[in-house]
């Protein structure tokens, strides 16, 4: 047998397929981490290469012939130094046993097991992950299983086992499985292994604040006195210290360093070392020099070592999320090891985007470089967000309020209109590290000189930060339907979001303007044009959220007693009105319909391109179909429109403020489109529809359980006026009488007559940007 030395000496048993494994240290904890280093490359079922799993402390236990491997429970804790109280506190709650072994042969405080079956099973949870994702009751197969050997290596302080594992079955595989194997019957992957000694106790850790914008750990300490918290909380960050504490700049005791994926291409290669190595400006400027070191993984390292901080270049059949995880040690907080996963597939949705605008492929002519420029700019903003999330940070959506202060937002492009109206990308995007994003790390990192209060320091950089009117709003604020915040969003731009909405749209007409068959290469399939329309049409469509968001909107901040936050404050009357008129702008036929120029260029799609790419939703088989795409657009809207929580908010702010109520909201929208100057042909078609749709909306929430009964009131207080008027207009507009007779029936019927489920609106997300973790 080989034998491997290292951490835990190990031997690899070649005519058996085994791996024999010298244990010799017991009850000492060290780390234990699975991951993916070969993934399935679906992006929505999301096991990507590279993907880290949890981070778990365990030791070895030893009980007769038996060695069980444990994972002390650190969610709840005694740090007295007294014995006595620690295990009151361990024997009050559950450990787990992740694993249990056979001892084979031991002599003295040496033990050898065949530790082949732990490593080569579904550590992983994969199987799970795809009968979860319902595509498919796939097992796991050991019989087609094995021990991956090249990736199977040893070191001082870490051990690294890697196994190739099978999963059978496949009768009832979805469509993501099957677009990414090659027989469904069968899903090989490798998972990866890591024993990595735990680091020495001289790291301090850092106090949480909700203001600082980092991740963080959590556990309850039963030692605390009963008159402090319980509940102890601490920032994730790399360790790092100044050779000379005492200097203002110093290099470090030691810099972190990561590696960049060896198999990345260029250009994208450069760009992307750019970007990440765009935090050592940050690291300079809190006291550092020669801090933060970006290189290529050499040939010879394994990117799964749990030694080097990786940023990975992966390959899905879908464009999709990139991500930046860590290893971190649950004790204190300490990143051991930033793991980054770039999409592959992403630049090009990127690239698309930016030939959708041009249309950029005269004949005869090489495309602009404008269009690649941008794409590689936006890779190295990239790059550098999904680091700054392995540096422990978190997002803060409220950057582009901040001109573009943060690479932890998600950026829309910022494209305008020239003085000659033409479309300008001369600030597309950033070039730098954000004024946050030194002030966080300043936060996380900064050495502080002997005899400086520590905690009245940080306090003091979190009060200068508000001062200077640098906010950080995160994930939850952002996302949701209802959100309220007006400067945090997703892939919007500006101080003024509703003003920026006006902006987008001119873009977005001036793109519409010149859209012609060459926004597509030549000898393409012209079907393919509708590829590259998609983004277009729905190029306003996160500025339009934004703006959405302002209506029953209220500015707010993560407040602490002592601080000198924005208390919440209702948006006023003047803010809201503005936004529901421009955004209710965007329900109008003019904006809605596509021109028919555009329409007739775009053929139904030839053998090899059924169903390829992202494309507008159908109600016409084949066709193309523009009233399915008016139609996804506008329920897209509505759903923010018609909110329950918003509409809830809007009557108790009406009540506390006098500013809109959902009275004013519902009276505007039906304003706008049922009682809008009645348009003709394919513009009066998708008017008619999108009446129609504000209906179904308004009967929704007329019995959504989470609408308080104020907004019911409302909803049907406005439905039997409506359906008066639909009486009204029936018999004024004969031609019309359908429409309008359907109308009156869902009003009297709403529950006996089913309405199709509205299209959905074409992908969006990730426009090239990110949902990380």
């Amino acid at each position: 047998m080989k034998r491997y030395d290292g951490y835990f000496t190990f031997w690899w048993d070649a005519a058996n397929g085994k791996i024999w494994m010298l244990v010799d240290k017991f009850d000492q904890e060290f780390l234990y981490v699975n991951s993916l280093p070969a993934g399935l490359g679906s992006n929505d079922i999301g096991l990507d290469r590279g993907q880290i799993g949890a981070s778990r402390i365990v030791y070895f236990s030893r009980i007769g012939k038996k060695l069980l491997l444990v994972e002390p429970n650190y969610n709840y804790r005694a740090s007295s130094s007294d014995p006595r109280e620690q295990r009151a506190v361990r024997e009050s709650f559950a450990q787990s046993a992740i694993g249990g072994f056979t001892i084979d042969e031991d002599e003295g405080d040496k033990v050898l097991v065949d530790a082949t079956s732990f490593f080569v099973r579904d550590s992983h949870g994969i199987a799970d992950r795809i009968r979860s994702m319902r595509q498919g009751s796939y097992v796991f197969n050991e019989s087609r299983s094995a021990i991956y050997l090249p990736n199977t290596r040893n070191f001082p302080l870490n051990s690294e086992f890697e196994a190739t594992i099978t999963f059978t079955g496949g009768s009832d595989a979805g469509r993501f499985v099957s677009t990414v194997t090659p027989s469904n019957e069968a899903i090989t992957l490798r998972v990866h292994h890591s024993f990595v000694q735990l680091p020495d106790n001289h790291y301090k850790p850092r106090r949480y604040d909700i203001r600082s914008g980092y991740f963080g750990i959590s556990y309850f300490d039963y030692s605390t006195p009963f008159s402090e918290p319980i509940e102890q909380l601490f920032i994730a960050r790399h360790r790092l210290e100044k050779k000379d504490p005492a200097a203002t700049v110093s290099d470090p005791v030691k810099p972190i360093v990561y590696y960049l994926d060896n198999g990345t291409p260029e250009p994208i290669r450069s760009a992307l070392l750019d970007g990440a190595r765009w935090w050592n400006q940050a690291f300079e400027a809190a006291g550092y020099r020669n801090a933060f070191i970006v290189k290529i993984l050499p040939d010879t390292a394994d990117a799964m070592d749990a030694r080097y901080n990786m940023i990975n270049w992966v390959h899905r059949s879908t464009r999709g999320w990139s991500y930046g995880a860590s290893i971190t040690d649950p004790r204190t907080g300490e990143i051991i090891k930033g793991q980054v996963t770039l999409g592959s597939l992403r630049v090009r949705q990127d690239y698309l985007i930016f030939t959708g605008l041009l249309s950029p492929y005269e004949t005869g002519k090489p495309a602009p470089e404008t269009m690649q420029q941008a794409a590689l700019q936006r890779l190295r903003q990239l790059a550098a967000h999904e680091v700054g999330h392995t540096l422990g940070l978190q997002h803060n959506y409220a950057s582009s309020y901040n001109d573009r202060a943060s690479v932890m937002d998600y950026p829309h492009p910022n494209i305008s209109l020239d003085s000659k109206g033409n479309i300008d990308f001369s600030q597309v995007y950033t070039n730098v590290i954000g004024e946050w994003d030194k002030r966080a790390i300043l936060y996380g990192y900064q050495d502080f000189k002997a005899g400086v209060n520590e905690n009245e320091a940080l306090n003091a950089i979190l009060d200068e930060n508000t001062k200077n009117g640098l906010l950080f709003i995160a994930d939850a604020d952002a996302r949701a339907a209802s959100g309220m915040h007006p400067y945090a969003h997703l892939w919007d731009n500006g101080k003024d979001v509703t003003e920026e909405l006006k902006n987008v749209l001119q873009v977005r007409s001036k793109a519409l303007d010149q859209f012609s068959e060459q926004a597509i290469r030549e000898r393409t399939p012209l079907s393919r044009l509708e590829d590259v329309l998609v983004p277009v049409y729905n190029y306003h469509r996160y500025q339009l959220e934004a703006v959405c968001k302002l209506i029953g909107g209220m500015n707010y901040s993560y407040s602490v007693r002592g601080g000198q936050q924005q208390v919440p404050q209702v948006l006023p009357n003047a803010v809201q009105q503005k936004a529901l008129q421009t955004a209710l702008d965007c329900l109008s036929p003019e904006t809605l319909t596509l021109p028919e120029r555009i329409i007739a260029m775009i053929p139904p799609r030839p053998p090899l391109y059924y169903n390829v790419g992202e494309l507008f939703a159908k109600r016409t088989g084949m066709s193309f179909d523009p009233v399915a795409a008016a139609e996804a657009l506008a329920n897209f809207e509505l759903e923010f429109l018609f909110n329950a929580e918003r509409a809830n908010r809007l009557e108790q702010f009406k009540a506390q403020a006098g500013t809109l109520g959902w009275d004013n909201v519902l009276d505007a929208i039906i304003e706008k489109t049922w009682k809008a100057p009645l348009q003709k042909g394919l513009k009066g078609e998708i008017q008619l529809q999108t009446q129609q749709m504000v209906l179904s909306w308004m009967l929704g929430l007329s019995q959504n359980d989470n609408a308080n009964y104020i907004v019911k009131s409302i909803c049907f207080d406005r439905l039997q006026s409506l359906k008066q008027y639909a009486i009204t207009q029936a018999q004024t507009h004969p031609a019309l009488k359908a429409h309008y007779s359907y109308a009156v029936e869902r009003i009297n019927k709403p529950k006996d007559i089913a309405v199709p489920q509205h299209k959905e609106i074409a992908p969006g997300a990730p426009i090239g940007c990110d949902l990380d973790f």
